[in-house]
């Protein structure tokens, strides 16, 4: 009687057993759709321990760089479903399939936003001993050799390549795009005189601006930068219709179960808003969001139509 009666409560113990144990079980991929260096790759690695910490397991970053971040979300977006690949997404990721012909991935139909966390406006700047010394310095040198100077970026349809051709209409000058694989490679090609001007991520180029090595002409940001309070944006220059401004969220695909996606969100948010995180992001050059899947949703469907505009505007096109 008594065994029988122990049969029958490990039967009913596994039949009101949860069909998966919390997540998560085992470590967590996060895509970095670019190479290391870049403003995304800075986002992840002052996260990944924290976030590793509060998860219960290791968070694992990858370098999945090329095409202008569309292997790294294709990617992502062909993985298991189960909250354990995670994109570290951004503007290029909603501006890609409007740039590219063959994106290999539906921002909206093939992944779920789960938190928005941070943004920045990017700087337009040059070498130290290039004899530009103010954004007014360089609209004129490209009204009176159109075509000559050329700008560098961390690739076609990131942030900053989208933020110099919005600002080319709106200015009507013509200068040459000439984009890396990479944040690291565009500044490193800045540095070394192989191109004119730089648009960099804030993240990538205050540093260079602070140690003195680059001059800041302008922020593409709506307001003036904290940490570079005597850099003008396009505004008081000007253009306050060129302002641009990126972000960066995670997204994992679509189908990934609800509470992974609650979990995620919940420690990603509560880790932004440590002041101790918050002022790390601030020295890199970051400003903190930390905003939900909703919010993260909305600035997709906000910046999609946005950029595409302008990618059709400009004639862009990547293959």
């Amino acid at each position: 009687m008594i065994l029988r009666l122990a049969a029958a409560i490990v039967a009913i113990a596994a039949l009101v057993r949860p069909s998966h144990a919390e997540y998560p079980e085992r470590p967590v991929t996060i895509v970095v759709p670019f190479v290391p260096g870049g403003a995304n790759d800075i986002v992840v690695r002052l996260l990944s321990e924290p976030l590793g910490r509060a998860l219960g397991q290791s968070v694992v970053v990858e370098n999945r760089g090329g095409a202008g971040g569309n292997i790294g979300a294709a990617a992502v977006a062909r993985a298991q479903p189960d909250g354990y690949t995670i994109l570290m997404g951004s503007t290029s990721f909603a501006v890609n399939p409007s740039l590219y012909r063959h994106a290999s991935y539906d921002p909206f139909k093939d992944f779920a936003p789960v938190v928005d966390m941070v943004f920045f406006p990017c700087i337009i700047a040059v070498r130290r001993d290039r004899p530009i010394d103010s954004f007014a310095d360089l609209l004129k040198a490209a009204k009176a050799a159109p075509g000559k100077l050329n700008y560098t970026t961390p690739g076609n349809g990131t942030l900053p390549h989208l933020a110099a051709e919005l600002l080319k209409i709106r200015a009507g000058i013509d200068i040459v795009h000439v984009p890396y694989a990479g944040a690291g490679p565009a500044l490193q090609s800045l540095l070394a005189g192989t191109v004119d001007i730089g648009v960099l991520s804030m993240s990538v180029g205050q540093p260079q601006v602070q140690a003195g090595t680059l001059k800041a002409l302008a922020v593409t940001g709506r307001e003036r930068w904290p940490d570079l309070p005597d850099v003008p944006t396009l505004a008081e220059a000007g253009y306050p219709e060129a302002a641009a401004e990126t972000w960066q969220g995670f997204f994992v695909p679509a189908g990934t179960p609800t509470d992974a996606i609650e979990r995620l969100s919940r420690e990603t948010i509560a880790i932004l808003r440590q002041p101790d995180i918050r002022e790390k992001y601030r020295r890199a050059g970051f400003g903190v969001t930390a905003r939900g899947p909703q919010e993260l949703r909305e600035r997709l469907a906000e910046e999609y139509p946005k950029w595409k505009a302008v990618i059709e505007q400009a004639g862009l096109r990547a293959d």
